[in-house]
């Protein structure tokens, strides 16, 4: 489970960014996890409160957003969100592009 070292990451960056701007209190973490990221959204919340304990995020609310996977068709340039189909919906193209799903990403910090 490699998720408790990204967790660790996550709260050593967001304490340096703290000390940085001068922030005393963080209230609330939002993380984007793509839904075809390596990164399991359950476990991340398990091993959360244990990577927090004793820092500036132990009172913290974390949420998780989950961000659906997206291909793109090449050659007809349609966006769609099937991941399971090997060819593009509208031209039956396999020219196909992953544009969104594998994304672990900060998105929100909320501080005072």
């Amino acid at each position: 489970m490699h998720e408790l070292g990204i967790v660790i990451n996550i709260v050593e960056q967001i304490e340096d960014f703290a000390k940085k701007n001068s922030l005393t209190k963080i209230d609330k973490l939002v993380l984007e996890i793509g839904e075809l990221s390596s990164v399991v959204p359950k476990y991340i919340e398990d091993v959360y409160p244990m990577a927090v304990e004793q820092t500036m995020l132990q009172d913290t609310t974390l949420q998780i957003i989950i961000v659906p996977a997206r291909v793109l068709c090449k050659d007809c340039h349609t966006v769609f969100n099937d991941i399971t189909n090997k060819c593009c919906p509208k031209c039956n193209g396999h020219n196909l592009k992953l544009v969104r799903g594998q994304e672990f990403n900060i998105k929100e910090i909320v501080a005072y």
